[in-house]
């Protein structure tokens, strides 16, 4: 009979112990690492703590290794056909070309700040001497009026979509649960959601342009007009999807829920807060994820025909200038676009996450 040793025995326990404590926060991690989009993080750490690497680096293959290959393919196809096709600016730029235009762009950009703290720089100085003259009067302060770098375009269509985004949450919101509970007021609002819904951003802009234009003043508004226009049109187009899911959830929620409402006497207020909008939260995050994506899009046409210094302008100018490294440059604004557009998606699906309670993807 062989005996057993405690002292061996309790730290294999441990070990175990310390083994499932890692695997829980694993699995915690995964969610998030859902969230990123880095997914293949969770079953490299599994290999490295030693849960089955056999089958983790199956997972590790599909969800990491398959799309860096498939990238890697784009790119050498790209590559190969790109010099085959001539436009009237040149060849395709090919992958090369193109991150030399990023470079490009990020040093225009460290040129204009250095620009820009000079301009600066000399106004204090100027200021200061004026003061020191006894000369008050004379002090001014001008904002710097050089050209918008590619970094400030970005930041530009980013606080129009998500400007165009609130309007077009306040809007929706609000007006599918009155759509979700009330049948009168669902047969009165769908007939607009469907002939407005598949309306073009192309179509609303001369409208909204007229009407800003006559109620917007021309100095001393708080936001430009081609800013309104833009976040205007994002809002017209994108407040559909939120519409239609918020008024699908609220419709949906158990019937038994309703009931408990009702015995429990709930005032609407408190049946809104309480009931409607926690059971009808998944489909209103699905809506709003939809209503981003859409305005995103949207925005980039809106700001091309209305002026607003975005990236739709930044496309439309290079398009306009003809130059040799235009079409690369406007190859890079097509990436940030993407790029942009997703990060927007998953930080929509990381709201989602916090205030639902669903694992929807």
């Amino acid at each position: 009979m062989t005996a057993i040793d405690p002292d061996a025995l309790s730290a294999a326990q441990d070990k175990e112990a310390r083994k499932a404590r890692l695997f829980t926060r694993i699995n915690k991690a995964d969610a998030w690492f859902q969230v990123l989009g880095l997914s293949w993080v969770t079953p490299v750490l599994k290999a490295a703590a030693g849960d089955n690497p056999r089958a983790q680096m199956k997972e590790i293959w599909r969800l990491l290794a398959v799309p860096l290959i498939a990238i890697a393919a784009f790119l050498m196809l790209w590559s190969f056909l790109a010099p085959k096709v001539v436009t009237s600016l040149g060849a395709i730029p090919g992958p090369a070309q193109v991150w030399e235009q990023v470079e490009n762009l990020h040093a225009d950009a460290q040129r204009e700040k250095e620009k820009e703290a000079a301009f600066y720089e000399r106004q204090e100085v100027r200021n200061a001497k004026l003061i020191a003259d006894g000369k008050p009067e004379k002090v001014k302060e001008r904002a710097y009026t050089g050209k918008p770098t590619y970094y400030a375009q970005i930041w530009t269509s980013i606080q129009t979509v998500f400007f165009g985004f609130l309007l077009a949450t306040i809007v929706a919101v609000p007006t599918g649960i009155l759509a979700g509970l009330s049948r009168t007021a669902n047969a009165a609002i769908n007939p607009l959601v469907q002939i407005f819904k598949p309306v073009s951003p192309l179509a609303w802009l001369p409208i909204v342009t007229m009407i800003v234009s006559a109620t917007v003043a021309t100095e001393g508004a708080l936001f430009s007009k081609s800013f309104l226009i833009s976040a205007i049109t994002v809002t017209l187009c994108s407040l559909w999807p939120t519409l239609i899911n918020t008024a699908l959830g609220v419709s949906s929620i158990d019937k038994d829920l309703v009931s408990v409402s009702k015995v429990l006497k709930m005032n609407t207020w408190t049946k809104i807060t309480k009931l409607v909008l926690p059971s009808a939260l998944p489909l209103i995050f699905t809506g709003l994820r939809l209503s981003l994506g859409v305005g995103w899009m949207v925005l980039i046409a809106a700001e091309m025909l209305a002026q607003n210094p975005g990236l739709g302008k930044f496309v439309w100018d290079e398009f306009q200038n003809g130059s040799s490294q235009s079409l690369a440059k406007i190859m890079v604004a097509v990436f940030t676009i993407g790029i942009i557009g997703f990060m927007l998606d998953r930080l929509m699906y990381a709201l989602q996450s916090l205030f639902t309670f669903t694992n929807d993807r």
